[in-house]
């Protein structure tokens, strides 16, 4: 019998029908929020009801269901339910302004809003333009007017959900990517991407079932999904539901919790780092951190190798994955700065940009991707989706890559953050990781600015760490020492903080 993608799967999307038939028992969430432990059955039960109330306010396959929250149970809730009744679950970024807000509920018409209480004035004043049919406030307050969600989902039952036919190329998820330029496109994941990246995480990453994880991405956010909390989960893992990043809680829980495996964003670890508890923090059970979103500085990670415990970057991006590449435990101190080799179901390769041809190794060129772990296109954008996936199935990523001699793979960077300075390609995070070297320096971005004479040139924005001063001047003496002269930047700038995204990320387009 020939089995393919299309055909009927019942468990397709039932992560927790499944998981609390295997594993009834055992504790799969700890909400850090509401101080509440959650066993996988419990889980399921929770996501029976809401899939019953959905079901009887006439959610169906298909339909969107819009989320507008901090990280919360009821979101993994929805996650669980939207796969129980085929519908798709839209979780929007709490940073939007109303108006950006506004476009993407007219641009993904919702049928129902859940929405966090304690961030409701952009969705009220997005109501003002727009209106969903059904608004439930999370929590067990009703908000004016909206039936809470308390009252949503208490009075039904836990019992399993008759299911619709539900096929792997169907969506789950709209995530919008931040994108640089322009407002954001809905990435299309599908039940197929969701449970490939799984897949993969489960077997490159080598995870077990007692892990133990805290989630510190947001929930609007492919990491909050998909670099561990649904892997986690499909292998029967913990993980532990965290509120709003704080470096001291992290720390605390880490070693409270026993947690096995940690993931989260270069600004987060350096932030743990920095803190006064760190040299006494307790990561005996700790297994390896993994830092993704953003280049690693090596400075950061040294840290942690300095209280005898394993830490790398990966590599990852809304459409892609999120996870594509593992680099094994002992090359790590080897190869400091490499995301290391594709995981076990990713075709990769290497282009120029400009003529399509496969770069030949060691040479920069643009990362292509190709796999079940890809995603199905953007939201209503067949224009956007055609420059993304090409004819020959690859998922143009757009970001800059090299592969040394040994097969190890390096992220040079965006190639939208590249700039060209009199005729040479200067990549940003060359000069990042020179400047994190510096003792003084806390964060450090680099963006190219025009320039009359040179086209583009460097301009670099530095915070300090607590105690330390520098001078600009100072720090482009220090740069001249370890770059060549035309990769110093020709501006720098000392600043108290930098912008990040609510994932810990810089955000180079507000500095610009």
């Amino acid at each position: 019998m020939n089995i393919t993608m299309n055909d009927d799967w019942s468990w397709i999307g039932d992560y927790s029908a499944r998981r609390a038939q295997l594993t009834p028992k055992l504790e799969a969430i700890v909400d850090n929020i509401e101080k509440k432990r959650y066993t996988f059955e419990e889980m399921n039960y929770r996501a029976n009801q809401l899939a019953h109330a959905l079901k009887k306010r006439g959610i169906s396959k298909g339909d969107r269901v819009a989320l507008y929250s901090k990280n919360r149970i009821e979101s993994l809730d929805l996650f669980f339910a939207t796969g129980k009744l085929g519908a798709i679950l839209v979780p929007y970024n709490i940073r939007l302004a109303p108006a950006e807000l506004t476009y993407l509920i007219e641009k993904t018409s919702p049928t129902i809003m859940f929405y966090d209480p304690t961030i409701k004035e952009k969705v009220m004043k997005s109501r003002e333009t727009v209106k969903i049919p059904l608004y439930i406030a999370m929590g067990s307050e009703t908000v004016d007017g909206d039936q809470s969600y308390l009252e949503f989902t208490q009075e039904e039952e836990k019992t399993n959900i008759e299911r619709p036919i539900v096929h792997f190329e169907d969506p789950h998820l709209i995530l919008f990517t931040g994108g640089t330029t322009g407002l954001p496109k809905g990435a299309v994941l599908s039940h197929r991407m969701i449970f490939w990246n799984s897949i993969n995480t489960i077997l490159t990453w080598n995870l077990h079932p007692d892990e133990v994880e805290p989630l510190l991405f947001p929930l609007f956010h492919t990491g909050g999904w998909n670099v561990l909390f649904l892997p986690c989960y499909h292998q029967g893992g913990k993980t532990i539901l965290m509120g709003d990043f704080d470096p001291d809680e992290t720390l605390r829980l880490i070693e409270k919790e026993k947690c096995t495996i940690v993931v989260g964003v270069p600004t987060m670890f350096h932030m743990m780092s920095m803190s006064p508890n760190f040299q006494t923090a307790n990561f005996e059970a700790v297994k390896i951190f993994i830092s993704g979103g953003a280049a690693c500085p090596e400075e950061v990670m040294k840290r942690y190798w300095e209280k005898g415990k394993l830490m790398k970057m990966g590599y990852g991006l809304t459409e892609a994955g999120p996870n594509n590449f593992y680099l094994p435990e002992d090359k790590i101190k080897q190869h400091p700065l490499s995301v290391g080799y594709p995981v076990f179901h990713n075709d990769l390769k290497i282009v120029n940009p400009k003529t399509g041809t496969e770069c030949p190794q060691g040479e920069v060129g643009e990362l292509l991707i190709k796999g079940p772990h890809i995603f199905s296109g953007y939201w209503e954008e067949p224009e956007e989706t055609k420059k993304a996936i090409r004819s020959d199935g690859y998922m143009h990523t757009g970001d800059l890559v090299k592969q040394d001699e040994n097969g190890f793979f390096y992220i040079v960077g965006r190639s939208k953050e590249m700039y060209i300075s009199g005729g040479e390609n200067i990549y940003p995070v060359e000069i990042e990781e020179a400047l994190y070297k510096n003792e003084a320096v806390a964060l450090a971005a680099v963006i190219g600015v025009p320039d009359e004479k040179w086209g583009e040139v460097g301009k670099a924005y530095v915070t300090l760490k607590p105690g330390k001063s520098i001078k600009e001047t100072e720090i482009r003496k220090y740069l001249t020492e370890r770059l060549a002269k035309y990769k110093i930047p020709r501006y720098i700038v000392i600043k108290e903080e930098l912008p990040l995204s609510a994932a810990g990320k810089i955000l180079k387009r507000e500095l610009k």
